[in-house]
C-alpha cells in the first residue's frame, strides 16, 4: 500500500492517515495522534528539520548498525486498536518489532520500505467503530454515522492537498 494522504477527521478533528492499494481498489483509515500526523507530513512534504526527529534518528540508527528495513505490515486490528510489525533485515537474520503503525509508517516512508497490510486488518476495519465527539454514551448516533460514511466513500486525493 502507499500513504494517499493525511486528512483530518470531520468529526473528531483527529488526523488520519489514509493508505491506499497500488491499484486504488482499497483504501485503509488508520487515526493516529498530531505528533505522529506531524512525523509523517514533514517526510511526506520532504520538509527537513535542524535536529533529527524520532524516525529521524531511527532510520539513522538501523543504517549505522547495517539492518535494513525489509517492510512494515498492518497486522492487526484489535478493540478499535491497529497493530503494526516493523521487518528488519539484521545480521542475516530477519527481526519483527512491534510497532504502533503510525511510527512504522514514518519509519517505512524514511526507509522507503514496502507497507504492507493484512487482508484481514482491511475487513475487519470494515466494522470498525467510528470515533466520535460525544454523543450518548460515546456510541455515534445514525447522523454521525451517515454524515462519516457519506465522507469516507466521497474522499478524494485533492482533499489531502499537495504530496509532492
Amino acid at each position: 500500500m502507499k500513504v494517499e494522504g493525511l486528512t483530518l477527521d470531520p468529526l473528531t478533528n483527529m488526523p488520519i492517515i489514509i493508505l491506499k492499494d497500488l491499484e486504488g481498489a482499497k483504501a485503509l483509515p488508520i487515526w493516529v495522534g498530531f505528533f505522529e500526523a506531524n512525523a509523517i507530513a514533514l517526510e511526506i512534504e520532504k520538509i527537513s528539520t535542524p535536529r533529527p526527529m524520532t524516525h529521524d534518528l531511527l532510520k539513522s540508527m538501523i543504517q549505522n548498525l547495517k539492518a535494513e528495513v525489509n517492510h512494515i505490515l498492518v497486522s492487526d486490528l484489535k478493540d478499535n486498536t491497529f497493530y503494526a510489525i516493523i521487518s528488519l533485515a539484521f545480521g542475516g537474520t530477519t527481526l519483527n518489532i512491534d510497532s504502533r503503525p503510525s511510527d512504522a509508517i514514518a519509519l517505512a516512508l524514511r526507509a522507503k520500505a514496502p507497507i504492507f497490510v493484512e487482508e484481514k486488518v482491511i475487513d475487519a476495519a470494515k466494522s470498525l467503530e467510528i470515533p466520535t465527539q460525544g454523543s450518548e454514551k460515546g456510541k455515534p448516533d445514525k447522523d454521525e454515522k451517515r454524515q462519516w460514511k457519506d465522507w469516507l466513500e466521497n474522499i478524494k486525493p485533492q482533499d489531502f492537498g499537495n504530496l509532492q
